[in-house]
Parts: structure tokens; C-alpha cells; sequence
């Protein structure tokens, strides 16, 4: 394609559907990408590639944005280089920035046969005076549904909270609560100045916001997520291009200064890398697009090492963190018995003066709860069941009365002002320490070496706020290369222990981001103990986590009724069955019941038939009375259906013309939901006033 003094040089083009993504070189400009109709040619550039904020330099153009920086306007192209991995192709573009010395690489990585990419920026400073940082974008993009439809594009969100994770709506991104058309044509053809934008704190990277979400219209999508365990900002805003088009960008950063107190102080040589990110698009809803964003979190991940392997863990709504060994023996045995492959100890373990919270650190096995062969008697009764025995951790926190808070040294701690961060009853390690790491490793490797652990449930259920100013440039820099050493020392972990088991929890799903399932096992989705109150969390989960790794929930009880232990075990295969409740205390026709959900969850391997999450009734609120949520592949749906109570007691449900079947459970009246097929539809109807649930297998009827 000839150079046109608004389009410049094309460096890398993406995708082969009714959107590609383009990498241009503008003559006179910086680099920019943007998302293009395939067969029409782009644009005058609106936006670059990268902004970056610096003190003493602050905007071109006032906003309370991350765009229009001087830095970012002023940069310019220097070389790229295009190199490529099994299953990636990678772009890396080099522009500067003559004023600062700034020397910016940005790499694209897309995956390959896909229309997705992971994109980062590395900043170096080549000049000969410090430049302050206070915002280094990750990637900046424009028109991310498309040139044309700015009016039609919806914003799906999330809102995370203990025990209401995964909460998601959909909103306009043009109107009263957005960004509201404002004739910038007419003003001096100046852009906006506001910004619609999703913005979490602290190291919960998604205890107010899962980091993830879609922009879309009816024929074009793209989902986005921002990739590590701390502060990030998702922003929107609108710009005006040189033919008067108002333009949406999406901008993707880590912390920033306006947010996070974030400053980073970069000298003569020194470089600093942004947090990683990634966005897919696909022709059609939001819905495509969070399909192709669950393929390429399943390429970006380490290989699975427990696949279609079920945990029970005896915490929830079992022995909630008071294990001994008379208690755990008979619910070892049913567990075995169920069909369950790793058994997990959770919280209490250590503990001989029962009241742990304030004293964990040490994390040595209590002889109080295991006074007869100690805690090994119980982890070997988990491997003569046939199961791996694991163990819960909360490694990041030495409690105010443990031993470890006098002996380990002032500078294994997350600080401010010199005082150690305290955070009910517990002090934070700050991961960057030696002395920190050591004591974590010499933790890890005793229960794996000595006790033969191969699963660890890694809990996370405080946080230090904005973080640390103990050497650091800013107490939002302390944070980052804290979170930043906690990475490394978890893939320190995986490396020294390749046949390890490690799942994500904090506080539930507090800490869910993409950073951390690209190298774990599983994710808990929640800490919901009320089976009626968690189908919206295990459908809301698949937005943010592949399904193969969402744990979700099912806890059983000898009092329950068949429709309850059915409504409960709906919930935990409707992503990864992850197992509790009291299977040990069950008479043998409940425990049938159990075991038959354990079948199933091992007749169908996600990652194997490049299963992607759907939505036949969208995502649900947090009150729907019917809640349904799928995997789909191109041969067949697997759906969860999920009736709460209410007066709405039938559902026409729309799914994919084909033969329905029953998968789980096999007998109607155990369910409590019956149905019947349609054309296209499948009607439900709850046959008690009890709630109900069921999964379903659709085979499609044009599947080959």
C-alpha cells in the first residue's frame, strides 16, 4: 500500500475477519494501532501507540486522561523488528523521544491463527538527567470496536466484592453516565477532557473490579485484561481526528501516579517495563470476544498440571479451618471414595492454641490437632485413598504475635514511614527482601520435601493499601516491585517443583487476574458459603477466567435434600468442580449423587475441545431468578441451568438447534427441573417450589 501523508507506512496488520488490527508508522508522528473494516483504508491517526506522563511534562493538551502527553505526541519511529515463537508472532517497535532521552520499545505479541495480542512498553532513559514517570501506558488504541459506531458501543464491567464477585453490567459508553457527545467540533476542535474509566487499588487486582471486560456493538467486539496482581486503570475517552471523526480510545495502564500514587524515578540508563495486557476482538457480540480472549489466555498459560483432576478441600461449610485428625480421617476415606484426586487440609493445621489468625507464620504442623502419628498420619491416609494431599498457605503474612514478626529482620516487611503495615492482627513481607523470600522458600520446600505436599491452596486475605515507601521512589513503586517479586518467586516455586499443584485464592477471588492463572492451576471464584446466592458468581467467572480453572464450589450436605445436593454440585461443574461438605456423614444414595457429579466433571476437558464460555440469558444479575451459563465448542454446548425460587417458574431458553440430553443428573425427579424442546428453545419448568438445576449437553445439529 503507497504511503499517504494521513496514513503512513503500515508495519504489522492482524486479523482476517471483518476487523484487523493495524500498526502504522505515520509519517510525521508517532506509531499508532488502531482497529480497521478489512478492505477500506485506514484513517488520519488520532492516537499513538504509547503515553506516557512525566513530570515536567506533563499533557499537550489538558485532560484528565493518560492521553494526549507531551512524551507520547513527540515521540518517533527509530526500527521494528518482527521475530516469532510456536504459536506467536511478536512486533517490536522502537520510537524516542528527543526531549526526555526517552527510548520506548513496545512489543505486540499476537497469537497466532487468532485475532488477539499481549502488549507491553519498556522505557529506557538515554538522556543525561532523571525523568519522573508518572504514567507509562500499556497499550493505547484506538477505535476498539471499529471506525465507525462510536454511539453503539457498549461497556460490559464488573464490581467485585467478598462473597459478590464477578458482578457484571453492560452501559452505553455515549451518555449521561458516559461520554457524552459534546460538539468538540464546534470548540476549537479541541478533544474532551473526562475519561470513563475502571480503576483498581492495591494488590486485590480485583477486589473492586475484575481486570478484564468487553467493548462491543451488534457485529464487532473486543475484550481486554490487564495482566498482574496489583493497581491498574482501564480508561475510555474520546478524540478528534484530523477530519473531524470523534474517535474512542481505550487506554490499558498498570499504577499511575493520579490513582495510585505511583512515581518512578528513571536515571541515566535505567529502564522500566509497564504491566502486561492483552485485548482480543471478533466479529459479532461481546460475547465472540470473550471467546477468543479465553483462547488466548489458554495459550498464554504454563501447561496445565492437574487437567480434569477434582480437589476436595474440607473448608467450606465443613470444618471451616478447625482440622484434627478424628474429624478429617472418615471425610479422607469418602472423599477417596467420591472419586476426588487431590485432598486438600485448608486453614488451621498449624495451629495449637486455637486462635491462629494473629500468630500464622511459621507454618509448622500443630501436634494438638495431631497428637497420634501427627499431621503425616492424615497426609498419608490422603495418598492410601489415592489422592495427593495439599495443604492451605497464606505465605505473603507473619502474624503480630508470631514468633517470626521479632525474628525476621525490619526489612522483610511491607513499611510506611519506617512503621511495618498492619492489617488485622497481620504484617505484610515484602517479597522484594532476600531474607523474606528465603523464609517463604525454606516454608514451601519443607512441607514439600519432608511431608510430600503436591497441592497448595495460596490464600491472600489482607492488603497493604497503596503500598510501601521503603526503597522506593513513591509508595505505588514499592507496591509494583513488590507484586513484581511475588512472580518470580512463584515461578521460582513451579521451576523447583515441577509436579506441584498450586491454586489462586484471596478472600475468595480477590486477587483473580490473568497474571497469576497464566501460572496456577485453579482460581477460586468465591467465599460464598449460601448454595442459592453463588450461581450468579460461577456464570460471572467465565468472563474473567477460563473455565478449566474456575473453581467454583460445590459443598454437599447429609441434610440436604436431592434437589440441593444437586443445585450445589450444578454450581461446581458448571466450571472446575471444586468440592467440600460433610460426604462422610451422607448415606450411601446421597453419596451415589456426589459421586455421579465427579463422573461427569471428567467428561469434559475445556483446554482439549477449545471450549469457549457463552451466555444463552446474558450475564445475570445478582437477583435473577434463572441463571444458565455454558462451554461451548463447534460439536456440542454443556450448560448449567439454574432455577433460585420465585414466581417465574418456567424459561424458554434459547440454544443451539440439536439434540438435548440430560448429563447431569441422569434422573429428572433428583433435579426437580424438567424439559422439553422446541424449535431453537428449550422450555424449563422447576416441578416443586424447591430451586432447581441441571447441566445439559446440546449436540448441534450441524456439528460434523
Amino acid at each position: 500500500m503507497p504511503d499517504r501523508a494521513d496514513e503512513g507506512r503500515e508495519l504489522m496488520t492482524w486479523g482476517d475477519g471483518a476487523l484487523r488490527l493495524v500498526v502504522r508508522r505515520p509519517l510525521d508522528g508517532p506509531v499508532a494501532v488502531s482497529l480497521v473494516q478489512a478492505g477500506e483504508r485506514p484513517g488520519p491517526v488520532v492516537q499513538p501507540l504509547v503515553e506516557i506522563l512525566a513530570v515536567g511534562h506533563g499533557h499537550r493538551s489538558a485532560n484528565l486522561r493518560n492521553t494526549a502527553t507531551e512524551i507520547g505526541a513527540r515521540l518517533r519511529y527509530v526500527r521494528h523488528e518482527v521475530t516469532g515463537t510456536p504459536g506467536w508472532e511478536r512486533l517490536e517497535v522502537v520510537q524516542r523521544d528527543d526531549v526526555s532521552g526517552l527510548e520506548v520499545h513496545s512489543v505486540l505479541r499476537a497469537r497466532a491463527g487468532g485475532t488477539s495480542v499481549q502488549a507491553w512498553t519498556s522505557v529506557r532513559n538515554t538522556g543525561s538527567s532523571t525523568v519522573h514517570l508518572q504514567a507509562v501506558s500499556s497499550l493505547m488504541l484506538a477505535d476498539p470496536c471499529g471506525p465507525d459506531g462510536l454511539d453503539d458501543v457498549r461497556s460490559l464491567e464488573g464490581d467485585s466484592e467478598w462473597l459478590g464477585e464477578w458482578r457484571w453490567s453492560s452501559r452505553p459508553v455515549r451518555g449521561q453516565d458516559g461520554l457524552p457527545a459534546l460538539g468538540l467540533v464546534s470548540h476549537q476542535r479541541q478533544d474532551s477532557r473526562g475519561a470513563r474509566a475502571v480503576v483498581s487499588h492495591g494488590t486485590w487486582s480485583s477486589g473492586e473490579h475484575p481486570p478484564t471486560g468487553t467493548l462491543a456493538t451488534e457485529s464487532a467486539g473486543l475484550a481486554w485484561q490487564v495482566e498482574h496482581p496489583g493497581p491498574w486503570r482501564m480508561e475510555l475517552g474520546v478524540r478528534l481526528t484530523a477530519d473531524d471523526r470523534e474517535a474512542l480510545v481505550l487506554g490499558l495502564l498498570g499504577p499511575t501516579d493520579a490513582d495510585h500514587a505511583w512515581v518512578r524515578s528513571l536515571g541515566p540508563g535505567e529502564e522500566f517495563t509497564s504491566v502486561p495486557v492483552s485485548v482480543a476482538w471478533a466479529d459479532g457480540d461481546w460475547q465472540a470476544a470473550v471467546g477468543e480472549l479465553t483462547r488466548h489466555r489458554r495459550a498464554d498459560r504454563r501447561p496445565a498440571r492437574a487437567v480434569g483432576a477434582v480437589v476436595f478441600n474440607d473448608y467450606m461449610n465443613t470444618l471451616m479451618g478447625d482440622p484434627t485428625t478424628d474429624k478429617l480421617l472418615p471425610l479422607i476415606a469418602a472423599a477417596g471414595e467420591a472419586g476426588a484426586d487431590y485432598f486438600c487440609v485448608d486453614a488451621g493445621w498449624y495451629d495449637d492454641g486455637g486462635d491462629w489468625w494473629d500468630s500464622v507464620g511459621e507454618w509448622q504442623p500443630s501436634r494438638v490437632r495431631f497428637p497420634d502419628g501427627g499431621l503425616d498420619r492424615v497426609l498419608d491416609a490422603i495418598r492410601a485413598a489415592d489422592m495427593v494431599p495439599g495443604l492451605w498457605l497464606e505465605p505473603e503474612v507473619i502474624g503480630v504475635r508470631s514468633p517470626l514478626a521479632v525474628q525476621l529482620p525490619e526489612e522483610a516487611f511491607l513499611q510506611r514511614n519506617g512503621v511495618r503495615i498492619v492489617e488485622h492482627g497481620r504484617y505484610l513481607l515484602d517479597l522484594r527482601d532476600e531474607q523474606a523470600r528465603k523464609h517463604l522458600d525454606d516454608v514451601v520446600d519443607r512441607l514439600v520435601d519432608e511431608h510430600g505436599v503436591g497441592y497448595f491452596k495460596l490464600d491472600y486475605n489482607v492488603t497493604p493499601g497503596p503500598g510501601t515507601d521503603r526503597d522506593a521512589d513513591s509508595v505505588g513503586d514499592g507496591l509494583l516491585r513488590h507484586t513484581r517479586a511475588y512472580l518470580t518467586w512463584l515461578d521460582g516455586v513451579l521451576e523447583r517443583h515441577p509436579s506441584l499443584v498450586v491454586e489462586n485464592c484471596a478472600s475468595g477471588a480477590m486477587r483473580a487476574d490473568n497474571g497469576l492463572l497464566s501460572r496456577l492451576e485453579l482460581q477460586s471464584t468465591t467465599d460464598q458459603q449460601e448454595p442459592l446466592r453463588y450461581p450468579p458468581v460461577a456464570a460471572g467467572a467465565l468472563v474473567g477466567v477460563l473455565p478449566e480453572q474456575a473453581g467454583n464450589w460445590a459443598y454437599p450436605q447429609p441434610s440436604m435434600s436431592d434437589a440441593q445436593i444437586v443445585f450445589t454440585m450444578v454450581t461446581g461443574l458448571s466450571g472446575r468442580l471444586y468440592l467440600s461438605g460433610r460426604l462422610d456423614e451422607m448415606n450411601a444414595d446421597q453419596r451415589a449423587l456426589v459421586a455421579e457429579g465427579v463422573w461427569v466433571s471428567r467428561d469434559w476437558d475445556d483446554a482439549a475441545r477449545d471450549a469457549v464460555p457463552v451466555w444463552p440469558l446474558g450475564l445475570p444479575d445478582w437477583e435473577s431468578p434463572w441463571v444458565a451459563v455454558g462451554r461451548a465448542t463447534a460439536d456440542e454446548t454443556l450448560l448449567a441451568v439454574w432455577w433460585r425460587g420465585g414466581d417465574q417458574r418456567e424459561l424458554s431458553l434459547p440454544v443451539p438447534r440439536g439434540t438435548v440430553e440430560a448429563v447431569y443428573p441422569a434422573e429428572a425427579t433428583a433435579s426437580g427441573l424438567e424439559m422439553s424442546p422446541e424449535d431453537g428453545r428449550l422450555r424449563l419448568r422447576a416441578a416443586t417450589g424447591e430451586p432447581a438445576a441441571r447441566v445439559l449437553k446440546i449436540r448441534h445439529q450441524d456439528a460434523r
